[in-house]
């Protein structure tokens, strides 16, 4: 544009007399800005914002509250915050932007009330003011263009590999401390569980059923289910031997 930069700016009155004045300041944002009704703010959170922003706050707040038509996905049911600002029921999403734009208006000026005085010692005395500008991050174009780089690409992924086994080093180490730890405790209890469990383990890869140490010894056997047992096997061992001879004495005739 044709706007030439200043460092400041003087204001000239006729007259004797002290006055009061106001002055004005709009900032040039950029991107632009908008403001959004007072009512409208104080649902979606948000005063002063981008237009982008503003549209992506409203449907964020539309799907926080499910008011997508569960049906017709292009519809947009109001709550009756919305309903009672848009003065509408129901509305396309399409048709949001357009009614968003009659509820946003230009961003409130900076307003300094300033005293114009004819007293030499007031005029001597200066006055700072301090406004929040919101300015671009230098570092974020430099951040972004190094983040995609194929270089911090791979620097990330290397990283991601170290991290993952100093996690899996300290799993490590966490579970050998708690295994001496257990057995500095109570070596003689910690001992007889860690035979039952490989034990188990062993009978498990084997594909084992019952307890083979407790098989070996003859009372095993005299336990009162052992002449049932004992009935049900030979009376399936019978079984198996007539369905045998049925089928051998069928096959000759």
């Amino acid at each position: 544009s044709d706007k030439q930069e200043s460092d400041g700016f003087s204001v000239r009155r006729f007259g004797e007399d002290s006055s009061k004045c106001t002055l004005l300041m709009y900032l040039d944002y950029q991107p632009p800005q908008v403001r959004l009704d007072a009512a409208l703010a104080r649902v979606l959170g948000i005063h002063t914002q981008t237009r982008a922003q503003t549209v992506l706050t409203l449907w964020q707040y539309i799907v926080t509250h499910k008011l997508q038509d569960p049906t017709e996905h292009q519809f947009i049911n109001f709550d009756k915050y919305l309903a009672q600002i848009f003065e509408v029921q129901r509305v396309r999403f399409v048709d949001l932007p357009s009614l968003l734009s009659r509820h946003v208006h230009p961003p409130d000026p900076i307003a300094i009330n300033y005293a114009i005085s004819n007293d030499p010692a007031e005029q001597r005395k200066s006055a700072c003011y301090d406004i929040d500008v919101e300015v671009d991050d230098p570092l974020k174009q430099s951040m972004s263009s190094s983040l995609t780089s194929p270089l911090s690409q791979q620097e990330i992924a290397s990283i991601d590999n170290k991290i993952h086994d100093t996690v899996e080093q300290i799993h490590q180490h966490k579970t050998r401390r708690e295994f001496f730890l257990q057995y500095a405790k109570s070596p003689q209890e910690f001992i007889n569980q860690w035979l039952a469990s490989q034990a188990h383990d062993l009978q498990v890869m084997r594909d084992e059923t019952g307890n083979p140490e407790e098989e070996r010894r003859s009372d095993f056997y005299n336990r009162p289910w052992a002449r049932e047992a004992v009935c049900r096997y030979f009376y399936r061992k019978v079984q198996q031997r007539r369905v045998e001879l049925e089928q051998a004495l069928g096959m000759r005739t």
